[in-house]
């Protein structure tokens, strides 16, 4: 077998006079602003842990309608089914397709038994119609991306640990999409009872090795691995959502009245809900939707070609047609 010669990388030298194509980056950005840009987000967790309303805090728009209680008795709704719904939000000139998928309350059932697989065959289905398209002979100039780009998981504030069924829903998502964890409601929890909890939580997700979003790649500088290791020891983040406008120090903010005060959702020291909104869309959101492109979409990818060139090799040996492939 012959050695592979290694190709030597190319000298970098300077241009003697300006030349024009360091405008490149404008380019880019003016053609992405007149295309805009898609995120699709998904939200899991039990019923009444306040998905929606987390939601509608992160973008600052009402885009789903609470399902939670109005009156103290009656019984929160449920989401039956996933339901998708799409929003066009601007800010700046920058429009941003927002696809939110709702999922309904695992664990809500007498039988808990694969509750976790419609969420899962979802993900997958939306690989499976994006790889269709990607190999049609005719495709879409730009092929519409339905793929999810983040799950955030909602953890019920018991102050004790996870449950069973929350561990066996985690692992099998962690498999196909970008998993963020979120304690919901966390204003239930005193600050000592937060850290504690936080710390089971990581605990008991690092001992079944769990692995969460964000990963740390090859082309990451040491400045970026540093920033996604300090987000990592900040997970699960302790959240409050709140589309209501409360009044702190005469000013108007998002939160809750309670009987022993205000909870201000954009003060740290109450919760860690700007943490996550700035990690979601000022720093990660590229970084999401391309890890779901080359990680998670890559290996439904190689795995879906690998077992259709094999099927098709195994259908020539017995002289068969090859068989259609399940994507």
């Amino acid at each position: 077998m012959a050695a592979t010669v290694a190709t030597p990388q190319p000298e970098e030298i300077s241009a003697a006079s300006y030349v024009g194509f360091d405008s490149i980056t404008r380019q880019i950005e003016h053609k992405l602003l007149k295309r805009g840009f898609q995120f699709n987000v998904m939200v899991v967790g039990q019923t009444g842990l306040g998905k929606s309303t987390l939601i509608n805090t992160l973008f600052a728009s009402h885009l789903i309608d609470s399902k939670g209680r109005f009156e103290p008795d009656v019984q929160p709704r449920q989401t039956t089914e996933i339901a998708s719904q799409s929003h066009v939000i601007v800010e700046n000139g920058v429009r941003l397709k927002l696809n939110i998928i709702d999922t309904p309350g695992y664990g809500d059932n007498v039988n808990n038994e694969g509750c976790w697989d419609p969420i899962v065959k979802y993900i997958k289905d939306q690989h499976s119609a994006y790889l269709r398209k990607e190999l049609t002979a005719m495709r879409d100039r730009f092929i519409p991306d339905t793929r999810i780009h983040c799950c955030l998981f909602f953890i019920n504030p018991t102050g004790h640990t996870l449950k069973p069924i929350d561990i066996v829903v985690l692992k099998k998502l962690a498999e196909v999409v970008n998993v963020v964890p979120v304690i919901a409601k966390s204003d239930s929890l005193t600050l000592e009872e937060r850290v504690s909890f936080k710390q089971r939580v990581m605990a008991e997700l690092q001992y079944n090795q769990i692995r969460l979003y964000p990963f740390d790649v090859d082309e990451l500088e040491e400045e970026e691995i540093q920033f996604n290791e300090r987000i990592r020891n900040m997970l699960p983040f302790a959240i409050v959502g709140s589309e209501r406008s409360v009044i702190v120090d005469g000013k108007q903010v998002r939160g809750r009245k309670n009987r022993w005060g205000v909870i201000n959702v954009e003060d740290e020291r109450h919760c860690e809900f700007i943490y996550l909104r700035n990690f979601l869309t000022r720093t990660h959101l590229q970084d999401l939707i391309e890890t779901t492109a080359q990680i998670h979409y890559e290996s439904f990818r190689s795995k879906q070609l690998l077992a259709l060139k094999e099927s098709s090799a195994k259908a020539q040996q017995g002289g068969q047609a090859a068989p259609k492939s399940e994507f």
